[in-house]
């Protein structure tokens, strides 16, 4: 363990920001306007639950507004804090910025661990909270749209959308004012499991680059790749799926809160999600070692380590054990900024929070447009496409006397549908996003990592927004 002390996940914003700005040259001024929070607004409410009235706090933060609305998840946990929400609000614009969504950084955060409360409880707390918000704009398709973040999810994004239109009766593009709603409720195809397939196109795109592997002392591809994840919420649990199912990678560890699991032979996602759900935890799972000091298995022997829970979890205490070659960020500030420094001088690569979990903002941004257009994606061109392939079929057939086989007809007759469509421009984000990150990381002779490159791109593209509207 280090003598160094600890940075909070704040101060690791900050510093991560100021190194890379360190090797920018913005004109007075204009880097204290980028770093700062803009503002952020508390609310201690009250609702009156199991015969009595409880108080509860909350947050909403504005980082930058250099485009809008701004984008950012609400998340529900018990130790939600005024410093923590901001420095969420700072990754969110950095983040939109780099994977080039039309958004300011904002998000919210609410006080209260949300297994405590019933159903209809949290329903209630939910919209009060909403209702505070939306009264003063914090929550508005056209200036602040919220999303679900850590304990969060579809349903609550449903009520806050709901309270939005009871409060704005006559608003045409209501629907807009948050996204990660469900499908029958003006949501969009493969937003649940965005942030968890942008992780897994990030290490496809990562693989593609022989020279990028090779510094991380890989090679090959994602096939028998040893991946351990930490946390098989929502992110955790489709990155590994698809990662497993999809990429043939062997996911030998998966921890959780009540300990982790091993085997070298290979984890069944899907199962050990299965029984999460039946037994409340991972302790018991048939054929793997269970311990019940999870954190410990951060340290386990991997390639790929999968950090998708909460930040601040590689820290000093257990960096220089790490024993991945790749750490990926699915979860936002998992790596602290001391940390950081001990993993890059071990050689370890560490794909950015900023980059890496993308995902679900991208898709967000999808879900936003879908909703001020008022019609699904693909619901225009998706017949026209098949008319015009099987008129291409057709005249192959013709013209060659043979038939086409079934599976390649089927399969290319098939008019893209929204999920389609979603997974293909999810895909193309993550892969100019990696490959302006990239970029720089390998041209400035500064630059030894992704993280300080993912940092440049993102602030030159905010500071040349502001420039343009003459800051």
């Amino acid at each position: 363990m280090s003598d160094q002390a600890e940075a909070s996940f704040r101060q690791s914003v900050d510093m991560m920001f100021n190194r890379a700005v360190s090797l920018m040259d913005l004109p007075p001024g204009l880097e204290e306007k980028i770093r700062v929070c803009n503002s952020t607004y508390t609310v201690r409410f009250g609702v009156k639950l199991r015969g009595r009235m409880q108080t509860f706090t909350g947050y909403r933060s504005v980082h930058s507004e250099h485009m809008e609305p701004v984008k950012g998840g609400i998340r529900y946990a018990g130790n939600v804090n005024q410093d923590e929400v901001e420095a969420l609000a700072a990754l969110m614009t950095y983040k939109c910025a780099l994977v080039e969504a039309p958004f300011g950084g904002s998000k919210g955060g609410l006080c209260i661990d949300p297994l405590e409360w019933e159903e209809d409880e949290l329903e209630r707390i939910t919209r009060r909270f909403a209702y505070e918000l939306i009264k003063r704009d914090l929550i508005h398709p056209s200036q602040n749209v919220p999303a679900p973040d850590m304990g969060t999810g579809e349903r609550e994004m449903a009520w806050i959308a709901d309270q939005f239109s009871r409060m704005n009766t006559t608003e045409i593009d209501a629907r807009a004012c948050v996204t990660g709603k469900p499908r029958h409720a003006h949501g969009i195809a493969g937003r649940v499991e965005a942030t968890g397939r942008g992780v897994q196109y990030a290490l496809q795109e990562f693989f593609r680059h022989p020279d990028d592997i090779k510094a991380a002392n890989l090679s090959g591809t994602l096939d028998g790749k040893k991946v351990i994840v930490q946390g098989l919420g929502n992110v955790g649990y489709h990155a590994t799926k698809f990662l497993e199912e999809e990429d043939g990678a062997k996911i030998v560890g998966i921890i959780e809160r009540n300990g982790s699991i091993h085997d070298p032979n290979g984890l069944p996602t899907e199962r050990v999600k299965q029984y999460i759900l039946e037994n409340g935890g991972v302790r018991g799972f048939p054929g793997a070692e269970y311990n019940a000091d999870g954190a410990a298995l951060l340290e386990g022997d991997c390639e790929i380590l999968i950090p998708a829970a909460f930040e601040g979890c590689i820290n000093l205490c257990n960096a220089d054990r790490i024993q991945a070659n790749v750490i990926i960020e699915a979860a936002n500030g998992p790596v602290t900024a001391g940390a950081d420094e001990i993993l890059r001088k071990k050689g370890c690569m560490i794909i950015p929070d900023m980059y890496a979990n993308a995902g679900g903002v991208t898709v967000s941004y999808f879900e936003w447009v879908k909703n001020l257009s008022h019609i699904r994606f693909g619901r225009m061109q998706r017949r026209q496409e098949e008319a015009r392939h099987k008129l291409l079929i057709d005249e192959m057939e013709r013209m060659t006397g043979t038939s086409v086989s079934g599976n390649f007809k089927e399969q290319y007759l098939k008019g893209a549908d929204e999920l389609t469509l979603v997974r293909s421009g999810l895909d193309d984000t993550m892969r100019i996003a990696y490959q302006a990150m990239a970029e720089v990381w390998r041209s400035h002779p500064k630059v030894s990592d992704l993280r300080t490159a993912a940092y440049l791109v993102s602030i030159e593209r905010v500071a040349g927004a502001y420039k343009a509207l003459g800051l």
